[in-house]
Formats: structure tokens, C-alpha cells, sequence
């Protein structure tokens, strides 16, 4: 038995430092902030831990624990805290050309989102997620991920904010 949960405890271990990254970066975006996006995906990675069996056994085990986390986040939100978002979204390189100012403005409109339409546009837009899986992710049906983005994006380009940038919301 001690072999067994010490080699169970390296495979979460590993899985756990791979996913790190990724998470926080979802997390932070949900959440709005960086030491509440750290406390989401830590708790998080600890019920995944406890369901490590299903977990690994799942078809895809990261969209398992992003699933653990955005009901984390939702859980979160019924209790009514406060999220703001600020301008150091972490573990994502700029890309070339990038405004820093720009990036500022993005994510403060974004944070003026409804949590539902954050939730479809950073899933489908930042972690380019097909309908599908965000709507697996989300625990919705893809018609429910198609119209909480199409409102996201919708009041993310109607943003007095963004109309000075040069691309708002990028849409597919």
C-alpha cells in the first residue's frame, strides 16, 4: 500500500506542476486577481487530489480540473466576493506589438463582465477552447456558451474603454 500511494502521489504531483501554470492564468482571469486565482487553483488541485482515481481516469484530465476550478470559482461567486481585476496576468508572455496600456483596458472591461460571460470568453477567446469544451467546462449546453460570449464580446466592443484600441475582443 505504501508504494502504491507514494507512486500515486508522484503521478499527481507531476500532473499537478505541468497543470500549475495554466490554471493560475485561467484562475487569475476568472477571479480577478492573483493570491485569489493561487487559492482557486490550490483548492482545486486538493479536490482533485482526493479524486486523483477518477481524475486520471478521465478522458482528459486537465479539462477535469479546470471543470473542478470554474465550479471552485462559481462556488466563490455565490458568496458574493468581490473581484477586481488588475493588470499582471501571469504565466502569459505579451505578444510582440503588445500595449501595455491596451492590455490594462482589456482587462478592466473585462472584469466589468456578468461572471457567466467572463467565464465563456476566457474560456473560448484567452484559452481558446472550442463550444464544446466550454461548455463542458462551464456545465451548460453550447447554444448557453454561444450566447453568453456573443453578449461578452458584445460589451466588450460597445466599451467607451476599448473603442481606442486597435483590435477589441477579437471575434470567430
Amino acid at each position: 500500500m505504501g508504494a502504491q500511494k507514494t507512486a500515486r502521489d508522484e503521478e499527481f504531483r507531476a500532473f499537478a506542476g505541468s497543470a500549475w501554470s495554466r490554471l493560475l492564468r485561467t484562475a487569475y482571469l476568472l477571479a480577478g486577481e492573483r493570491y485569489g486565482a493561487e487559492d482557486l487553483v490550490q483548492q482545486s488541485l486538493e479536490r482533485a487530489y482526493v479524486a486523483w482515481g477518477r481524475v486520471r481516469a478521465a478522458d482528459d484530465p486537465h479539462a477535469y480540473v479546470r471543470r473542478i476550478l470554474i465550479n471552485e470559482h462559481a462556488r466563490r461567486f455565490r458568496r458574493r466576493l468581490t473581484e477586481h481585476l488588475v493588470h499582471d496576468v501571469p504565466d502569459r508572455p505579451a505578444p510582440a506589438g503588445d500595449d501595455p496600456d491596451d492590455r490594462a483596458v482589456l482587462l478592466t472591461a473585462l472584469g466589468a463582465l456578468p461572471p457567466r460571460q467572463r467565464q465563456a470568453v476566457v474560456l473560448r477567446y484567452w484559452e481558446d477552447l472550442s463550444e464544446a469544451q466550454t461548455a463542458v467546462a462551464m456545465g451548460c449546453s453550447v447554444g448557453t456558451v454561444k450566447s453568453q460570449a456573443a453578449k461578452g464580446l458584445a460589451k466588450l466592443r460597445a466599451a467607451s474603454s476599448l473603442n481606442g484600441m486597435t483590435s477589441a475582443g477579437g471575434g470567430r
